[in-house]
């Protein structure tokens, strides 16, 4: 007895752990990103790594204890990126003043926590929620992955400084096909652990051949600022752009909710209990990134990859992953060490999960059968989102920024089509064939019941579900 429990606890820690750098490889892109357009010297890099880490650890235990109570992850949002890179460049270009320009993206994300507040409060939520159809949240899985699997690519190829390196690419691509292998044909502890024997291995790989490289983090402060870029600005360009970019990440939680569910219940039904705790976490933590002048968090939906690749599907080791997260984002030296993990390591590991992140998109897609409304709505999407990827960053250069972060975001302008087009077209309701309409009242009553999980799906009374 005593054995299982020690075996049992031994499982949920090594679980950790592998949570723990699933958090860090999802975290320490944002703080370079940001550092590199807005010209940040080293020591306001590291700082700038240090708030990230405990903004990220804070806002996704929150969500698991208290928001939607599911392994999810609380990341930085790709979308924050887009617009923290469109103003930061252009403010550099004209000669603004960069300091400003970061206090009003803290009070544009102030304006997108309190939309969050606002419709978790007021109840909207529940009835937004059949808005974001199965086709909606796959298409915009898919155009993610599509965006995403592109950079992390390019990141597994090069080295360092950027340029194309073989060793490193070559140790990249074996850790890549090494956690395929794992979760594919594995079992046991290497299937569920495969993430993490692929990043160790290639660590030891890239210290072994000289490659490893840290951030110098150790001089920092063990307590994070906060308002270090000042105090939030809030305007009407700030406010507007806060206000859009709640639309696309509620979109991007709706997304989430439904594949982590799917990974972790089998369906991919989003409760609208679970939605509406999530969003009111959501404004919280949008409130906790100002607060702490860091890029804007989100659900992040490659979690649902690594919860299918790895199997674990508990959600204690999460939590604990997001404790020892805090405790590490208060140790400098800890921070450090974490964030030395090769790139090219990190990018492979993360681009295994998006192969299982692509799979639940197409499965979210196919839920209902693709007749030709929905094959249209859903080829036209994907040719408007990865298009607009393709397109130079000149081309958008005329545009004023409002609508530029708009149209230069293939993911934005994919998932923004696929919305509108699945309300504009609507679906042509099929006529009964009885006079008194009784075979199409059973008919809606069949699909009705359909479109709601039984309670042996593992949520009991499902009226808060929604497929």
């Amino acid at each position: 007895m005593e054995n299982s429990k020690v075996r049992r606890w031994g499982a949920e820690a090594i679980a950790a752990v592998q949570w723990l750098i699933f958090l860090v490889a999802n975290t320490v892109a944002l703080p370079v990103v940001i550092a590199e357009i807005f010209q940040f010297t080293p020591s306001e890099t590291a700082a700038l790594m240090q708030r990230t880490f405990l903004v990220v650890a804070i806002g996704s235990l929150l969500q698991g204890w208290l928001g939607h109570r599911l392994p999810l992850m609380d990341g930085p949002a790709g979308i924050w990126m887009g617009v923290f890179a469109i103003l930061g460049s252009q403010a550099l270009a004209q000669g603004s003043d960069a300091r400003e320009v970061l206090q009003s993206l803290e009070g544009a994300m102030l304006v997108t926590g309190g939309c969050f507040l606002i419709l978790s409060m007021t109840g909207v939520l529940g009835r937004m929620l059949s808005l974001f159809t199965p086709l909606v949240t796959g298409t915009y899985l898919l155009l993610l992955v599509s965006q995403l699997s592109g950079i992390f690519f390019q990141g597994m190829l090069t080295g360092a400084n950027g340029d194309f390196d073989p060793l490193s690419a070559l140790i990249a691509l074996g850790v890549f096909f090494l956690v395929l292998l794992l979760s594919a044909v594995g079992r046991g502890w290497w299937k569920s652990y495969a993430m993490l024997i692929g990043m160790l291995a290639g660590w030891i790989l890239f210290f072994a051949l000289g490659r490893a490289s840290g951030t110098e983090i150790s001089t920092g402060s063990p307590v994070p600022s906060v308002f270090e870029w000042g105090l939030p600005r809030v305007g009407m360009e700030s406010a507007v752009t806060g206000i859009l970019v709640a639309f696309v990440l509620l979109s991007n939680m709706v997304a989430s909710l439904a594949a982590v569910g799917e990974a972790v219940r089998g369906r991919s039904h989003v409760n609208i209990r679970e939605l509406n705790r999530g969003s009111w976490v959501s404004g919280i933590n949008h409130g906790l990134s100002a607060l702490f002048s860091t890029g804007g968090m989100v659900p992040l939906s490659v979690s649902a990859g690594f919860i299918r690749l790895t199997g674990v599907r508990g959600r204690s080791p999460f939590l604990f992953a997001c404790l020892l997260m805090i405790g590490v984002s208060l140790v400098p030296t800890l921070t450090e060490a974490l964030a030395s993990i090769p790139g090219p390591v990190v990018y492979a590991a993360l681009l295994a999960s998006f192969v299982q992140m692509a799979g639940t998109a197409l499965r979210t897609v196919m839920e209902h059968p693709l007749d030709e409304r929905r094959t249209t709505i859903f080829g036209i999407s994907l040719v408007l989102g990865v298009g607009t990827m393709f397109l130079p960053t000149p081309f958008f250069d005329a545009f004023p920024p409002a609508v530029r972060y708009v149209l230069e975001n293939g993911l934005l302008v994919g998932t923004l089509a696929v919305f509108f087009l699945e309300q504009l077209w609507r679906e042509r309701k099929r006529l009964s064939s009885d006079p008194g309409g009784n075979n199409g009242d059973q008919h809606r009553e069949k699909r009705l019941k359909e479109g709601i999980p039984s309670e042996q799906a593992g949520e009991g009374k499902a009226e808060g579900d929604y497929r």
